[in-house]
């Protein structure tokens, strides 16, 4: 029955694929063509260097010309739709006649345009391609070199056979203050903008570029201008900061449940395995051909064997007595022995279809002996499959790992891992054969959808796409895995969360009222946890250097100083920061809180007496001077308990309740946790707008979303990407609650989202220097101070949550919080952000330039 079943589910990949063979391909070649009457009139071409507010140069080509469909037949079927034979024939002869090499640095907005006007045929072609690599590439008519060891860009103009012994009518290239060398031949006309030639043969015209330093910082094959070096020094600054909060963690004498330590060596260990398979998948993916693909195969099974078995799932690392149980010993054998069967059947099937390729016709090379042979696709598919599961089994193994040792999964999950471990690795195995199986027809979409920008008009016979697809095949399981991988900075952030967790959980149990104040705020190693956790999950990684992406990990290292920074100023104003035996005192019994409590109400009830008496509106018959003398009680009692000889005058008992926050425990992690929950649910929205103005705007944006090989899931991965970012400031927000400046929780919001800040200005000024594009960064900035804000405001309403009974709605409960004259102040302060984050957004959906 099983074999059935996976038989079936073979047939469905092979399906979703759609392979058929080369699909029905135009028929044209030189004889077709008939060039010998052919005259084209109106020949004009323009190259456009465009390199403002990108990290890469930009050109553009445009090409215009006219036929007449009396001194040329063919000329009639460019009239035709672009998908008949015809038609690509005949823009093949124009186009493409005499060359067989794709373009994939060529990308058209759309298929050339032809207008017909009686027997007169007018096409125009334009083409875009950025200045990436310093490697030879065509845009429309134009082919752009680069020299060894010279910087300059060699633009010469080379069109098709077809059209390169006919004299142009005008040929531009507009510079855009671009510094233009070697000039052949002398221009018609010239300025610092642009050079124009008249009446020319297209294959003499040349010249030489000079672009700009930030443009040619990162075009060729120097170490900084690799995307694995930023993504390298990401993870060695991680690992680094994970190094530290271990090693001062340990230094750390404190009591705890059995084995909690233990868990610190396996933060250790994930650091070192996390930058070791970096430099693995390095040499996998980056340089394939230093190894043989057979041998790419075996290493990237053997490292997500190694990689899953490290992770042990089914060790219990942390032992809390709620969570002990006799028989542990047993449990975790047949755990293990579940998990390791499993993993190490996928692998051995793997290895076998390696060693032994010859089982579905595949050569040592693993390429099929004959094109489209179902054996040799059935064998590559699994093959993929097998090595890209191994790899989503290891992460979810860690991520297992690490949410269990730090007790932030639920009783019942646990217990049915242990009671049926067997059941549990087979669902959760078939879980991961459902993503990667939907992976896959993603990346195939993709590919089949993106394979005739490269090979337009080119590929007649169908043969370019046959290996293309095989080509896809052998390395889809490397894309898979390497995408996949880019996001276990997540697993880092669970660790970090997990070990903040342990230590929360491990203090000496508090006697109320007496003690020290760390269940206050964060101090010592919890504040270290808490910064690491807020920069990697802000993950400020936008802003290149000139293109290149080797200050990802600075940026990591300033978001934990700037948030150090605010805490440090934040104690100095805190409401509670210059209080901490109030706090102990005060604050540290239940009852102590429900007091503070009833004074902010009466506190409250106070003012809204006073504010209805100054407008001729008495309450209770009261005088003024008796309600002053009753305000001024609540803050002799609070200056009772005061560390200083008395508070500041603008701190009230009101100011104190709202400080303290909604924690019903009075620690400071439960008011971490309620605001990740909060902020989590208010950053949906920020999050969808954000995937939609990255991937979707508009039609450009569209179409490089759905021909990139990971457009589709990374829509995905970086909507839960953002959701984790509001998460995670959401967290650092209720961690430092009560040292955080301000009175009204607005502020908090305002003095955090300045720890994010504070990089982005640098980032700004980084990229004003080397002239390129900051991306959405201040939109992001606007959206992290609205979603802290209203996760703010909220917070307050939970604080008073015990008086939602004699309120109507919640709005009615803010109201009473704030009164009515702070309500107003709120109210205008989240119009402003919302109308910030409207003027920003509208500047950049109607904006020409298209970040990422």
């Amino acid at each position: 029955m099983k074999t059935r079943w996976w038989f079936l589910f073979l047939l469905l990949i092979v399906a979703v694929m759609g392979w058929g063979g080369a699909a029905e391909a135009f028929e044209a070649d030189r004889e077709s063509c008939e060039l010998g009457s052919l005259k084209a009139r109106n020949l004009t071409s323009r190259l456009d260097f465009d390199y403002h507010d990108r990290v890469y140069a930009q050109v553009t080509s445009n090409l215009t010309f006219s036929l007449s469909s009396k001194e040329w037949p063919l000329a009639e079927d460019l009239a035709l739709s672009e998908e008949t034979v015809a038609h690509q024939n005949a823009m093949r002869c124009l186009l493409r006649w005499d060359e067989d090499v794709p373009r994939p640095r060529e990308w058209r907005l759309r298929d050339p345009l032809v207008t017909v006007r009686g027997d007169a045929v007018a096409v125009n072609y334009e083409a875009i391609a950025w200045v990436e690599h310093d490697r030879v590439f065509r845009v429309g008519p134009w082919r752009i070199d680069f020299p060894k060891n010279h910087r300059k860009w060699q633009v010469f103009l080379r069109p098709s056979r077809a059209l390169e012994n006919i004299n142009w009518g005008q040929v531009e290239v507009k510079l855009n203050g671009l510094e233009a060398h070697n000039i052949f031949p002398t221009p018609s006309s010239a300025d610092s903008d642009r050079l124009v030639w008249s009446e020319v043969k297209p294959v003499n015209v040349r010249v030489e570029v000079d672009p700009p330093w930030q443009r040619s910082f990162n075009v060729g094959e120097r170490w900084w201008s690799l995307g694995w070096a930023g993504v390298a020094t990401w993870w060695v600054f991680t690992s680094a900061v994970i190094v530290l909060a271990v090693s001062w963690a340990s230094g750390k004498k404190s009591s705890g449940p059995p084995g909690w330590r233990g868990f610190k060596w396996v933060l250790v260990l994930w650091a070192v395995l996390s930058v070791t398979v970096v430099l693995m998948l390095r040499l996998l993916i980056l340089e394939p051909k230093t190894i043989s693909p057979s041998w790419r195969y075996i290493v990237a099974i053997a490292g997500g064997l190694a990689l899953l078995l490290a992770a042990r799932p089914w060790r219990r690392i942390v032992s809390f007595p709620t969570v002990q149980e006799s028989g542990a010993e047993g449990v975790q054998r047949r755990q293990a022995r579940a998990v390791t069967v499993t993993a190490s059947a996928v692998a051995v099937f793997g290895f076998l279809l390696v060693v032994d390729p010859q089982v579905f016709h595949l050569t040592v090379d693993l390429t099929p002996r004959r094109p489209q042979a179902a054996p040799g696709v059935v064998g590559l598919v699994l093959l993929g499959l097998a090595t890209l599961w191994l790899w989503l089994a290891a992460m979810a193994a860690w991520a297992w790992c690490f949410v269990r040792a730090g007790e932030m999964v639920r009783e019942s999950w646990s217990a049915v891992w242990d009671e049926k471990p067997v059941r549990c690795t087979l669902a959760v195995g078939a879980l991961l054969a459902v993503v990667e199986a939907a992976l896959i027809a993603s990346f195939w979409w993709t590919s089949e959808r993106s394979w005739g920008r490269p090979y337009w008009l080119i590929d007649p016979s169908g043969t370019g796409r046959d290996s293309q697809r095989i080509h896809f095949l052998q390395e889809f399981a490397f894309f898979g895995l390497t995408w996949v991988y880019a996001y276990a900075w997540l697993l880092t952030g669970i660790a970090l969360i997990a070990l903040l967790h342990i230590r929360v959980k491990a203090r000496p149990p508090r006697i109320e009222g007496k003690g020290e104040g760390s269940w206050v705020e964060p101090t010592g190693v919890n504040l270290l946890l808490t910064a690491a956790i807020f920069a990697l999950a802000v993950g400020f990684r936008q802003v290149e250097f000139a293109g290149s992406n080797v200050l990802f990990g600075i940026w990591l290292l300033m978001m934990i100083g700037c948030l150090y920074a605010v805490v440090g100023v934040g104690r100095r104003f805190s409401v509670l920061g210059r209080g901490e035996r109030f706090c102990i005192r005060r604050l540290s019994t239940r009852r102590g809180r429900r007091v503070l409590l009833r004074k902010a109400h009466e506190y409250r009830n106070l003012h809204h007496k006073i504010y209805s008496l100054d407008r001729g509106r008495a309450e209770g018959g009261l005088t003024r001077e008796e309600l002053e003398k009753q305000l001024d009680r609540l803050h002799l009692w609070l200056f009772d308990g005061w560390d200083e000889d008395r508070p500041p005058p603008p701190i009230s008992v009101l100011d104190a309740a709202l400080s303290w926050g909604p924690a019903p425990s009075g620690d400071w992690w439960e008011n971490a946790r309620y605001a990740a929950r909060l902020a989590f649910c208010f950053g949906i929205p920020a999050s969808i707008a954000l995937v939609w103005l990255g991937y979707l705007r508009d039609s450009w944006t569209q179409m490089l979303t759905f021909q990139d090989l990971i457009g589709v899931p990374q829509m995905v991965a970086q909507c839960l990407a953002w959701q984790v970012t509001w998460a995670g400031a959401g967290l650092a927000l209720g961690a430092l609650w009560r040292v955080l400046p301000g009175g009204r929780s607005p502020v908090r919001a305002l003095s955090l989202t300045a720890a994010y800040a504070i990089p982005v200005c640098v980032g700004a000024l980084v990229a004003q220097i080397t002239d390129v594009e900051l991306g959405y960064v201040f939109l992001h900035v606007a959206l992290m101070l609205l979603v802290l804000t209203l996760t703010s405001i909220w917070m307050d309403m939970a604080t008073f949550s015990e008086e939602r009974k004699f309120w109507p709605t919640r709005l009615g409960l803010l109201l009473s919080v704030y009164q009515l004259r702070g309500l107003s102040t709120q109210v205008a302060y989240l119009l402003v952000q919302l109308g910030a984050v409207v003027a920003v957004w509208h500047t950049l959906a109607s904006s020409a330039s298209r970040p990422r």
